[in-house]
């Protein structure tokens, strides 16, 4: 690792000298080259001028002899033409062996008043000059300088250029080195941090200065670790704290993996199947009630809360099971051991069913010897016959109570069986007030039947329901009795039915609604409870036993249907019961 981020960095700062020493050479070269010639060619036009001034003043000495000295001080070869373009004088050669030069390019613009110049290859010798002509009176002078000096200096400062560029590059190849291993170094400790980071090791650090880039990540990485190591301290404090919560829980509970694995369990869990809960075994070696499964299986494709009933997890203990989803696939469930419950809530009803079986019989006695004792003093109307009609209406009312009682409680433990049957709504609705409509009248209640269905349907348009005629008749009498006595000062009650609109997917809905006094909302939850009571002296002055609604809820339950109230106070109130479609 450590070669790899050295080969990798020292590469690139290779690269990036070799292209430096690379581009300053052929720009330096280029420049001075550029540079010099511009110089020579300065030096050359001036001592061209003088040139051509000491031709048109020196008048001590020959052409010839002027083109010798000037050639030697100037380093050049030097020349002189007529303006027809004869060589007058020449430092180098005899002018009469010599072509004319009128035609040269430099000697011609001379000629014409200018100062000319021009590079060309000598065909002679094979070597690049530079020329630079002058006008002087009836001809032209000229000085050429072979460039051939120019290109050994240019050759001698490459090489010294190629020299300082090469020592240059050793030094900043030993300073790139160097950088490489420091950065190579601190790259590694980084990548040393995150891979422990990685493991779980969340105290490493790196511990670099923030000088450059490098060491911010290495700060970023740092504080990154110090914030995921606080999280994970909560996570894993939060994570004890619910593990100490659920295995205090006297419910077992159990977390199971969407394809079907133990992921956790608690003690009561353990406590419950011992030897038989495995963490990432597949659920079914743990629990294999069917019923249990279906929920999980339910709850983890659904992502829905589903509940259920077990009864084979363990012999002879029953088990109430909520499975739910779990946000990442997969399902929790809580099983809640309802053996003693059951035992208590059957030892309870089987209590409440034997005393009111065997209170009916003095009760009955009771009732009939205080009627017989009251027929005996009808003409005594003294303290005597009061008490005895005392006597005889609580006998009743302790009968109607454990009436209830009894009935409630064979409800309740499903003794009582219902024969279901088709009936059209309607039906249930004549028979319900056909019983009623002479006792609405007595008390001066118009009891009456809302023949239209709410979705401008009849009644009648209706599908059947699937009821126990005599259990539906128990429930629409309670509901009507309730409504007569306790909405008598709306003088009116109407009975109704029409499609369900919530509950049962497919159902009709029932409702009786009176136009009293309506009960207050924050009595609407309890209704239904046994002997619940609104206002229990009014109750009882008009001889409730507050066991009718709770009758009604479980006869419902036992339909497959639902029970609910509405109210509005000085507005009246209605009861709304759902019965399953056939």
């Amino acid at each position: 690792m450590k070669n790899r981020i050295f080969f990798k960095l020292l590469a690139v700062f290779l690269l990036v000298i070799a292209a430096t020493a690379g581009i300053l050479d052929v720009l330096l070269g280029s420049a001075w080259e550029a540079s010099l010639r511009t110089e020579i060619e300065r030096n050359l036009t001036q001592k061209t001028l003088l040139f051509a001034h000491r031709v048109e003043t020196d008048r001590t000495h020959t052409l010839t002899e002027i083109a010798a000295q000037e050639s030697l001080a100037a380093g050049a070869r030097a020349t002189i033409i007529d303006a027809s373009g004869k060589v007058l004088a020449d430092s180098e050669s005899d002018p009469a062996t010599m072509e004319n030069y009128g035609t040269h390019k430099e000697f011609a613009a001379a000629l014409s008043g200018k100062t000319g110049e021009n590079e060309r290859r000598s065909a002679t010798l094979g070597v690049p000059f530079l020329y630079v002509a002058a006008p002087v009176s009836g001809g032209a002078v000229r000085l050429a300088y072979p460039l051939s000096d120019v290109d050994a200096v240019q050759a001698q400062v490459r090489g010294r250029l190629l020299w300082g560029s090469s020592v240059a590059f050793l030094i900043a190849l030993l300073i790139a080195g160097a950088a490489s291993v420091w950065t190579s170094r601190r790259l590694e400790r980084i990548v040393d941090v995150a891979v422990r980071i990685e493991k779980g090791d969340l105290q490493a650090r790196v511990e670099d200065k923030p000088l450059d880039e490098i060491g911010r990540v290495a700060a970023a990485i740092d504080k990154t670790a110090s914030q995921v190591e606080r999280s994970f301290e909560a996570v894993r404090s939060s994570q004890h704290q619910l593990e100490t919560l659920l295995n205090s829980m006297q419910d077992a509970v159990i977390a199971i993996s969407r394809d079907g694995l133990v992921q956790w369990a608690n003690q009561a869990m353990d406590r419950l199947v011992p030897q038989r809960t495995r963490l990432n075994a597949p659920v079914v070696e743990t629990i294999r009630d069917p019923d249990f499964l279906a929920a999980v299986q339910a709850a983890t494709t659904t992502k829905q809360v589903k509940t259920t009933r077990a009864t084979s997890i363990v012999h002879g203990r029953a088990f109430d099971v909520t499975a739910a989803p779990l946000p990442d696939g997969g399902a929790v469930a809580v099983l809640r051991d309802l053996t003693e419950t059951e035992r208590v809530e059957k030892t309870r009803r089987d209590f409440i069913a034997n005393v009111s079986h065997e209170l009916r019989t003095p009760l009955t006695s009771i009732q009939g010897y205080s009627e017989t004792l009251l027929d005996l003093t009808a003409e005594n109307s003294g303290p005597h016959r009061e008490f005895l009609e005392i006597i005889r209406k609580n006998a009743a009312r302790m009968s109607r109570l454990t009436e209830d009682l009894l009935t409630l409680a064979r409800v309740e433990s499903g003794e009582t069986r219902f024969d279901t049957e088709p009936v059209p709504p309607v039906e249930l609705l004549h028979d319900a007030e056909e019983s009623f409509r002479e006792i609405a009248r007595g008390q001066g209640v118009d009891l009456q039947i809302v023949e239209t269905n709410g979705d401008n349907g009849s009644v009648e348009s209706l599908p059947p329901v699937r009821a126990d005629r005599e259990a539906i008749h128990q429930v629409f009498s309670n509901l009507i009795d309730n409504a007569m006595k306790y909405g008598r000062t709306g003088s009116r009650v109407i009975l109704g039915a029409r499609p369900a609109r919530r509950g049962i997917e497919f159902g009709v809905e029932f409702y009786v609604q009176d136009f009293g006094a309506g009960i207050a909302s924050e009595h609407l939850p309890r209704l239904f409870e046994r002997f619940y009571r609104v206002d229990k002296a009014r109750s009882r002055e008009s001889g409730g036993t507050g066991l009718g609604l709770a009758i009604a809820k479980h006869i419902m339950l036992a339909h497959g249907g639902s029970i609910r109230a509405e109210s509005e106070l000085a507005r009246g109130s209605t009861f709304l019961f759902t019965l399953p479609t056939t």
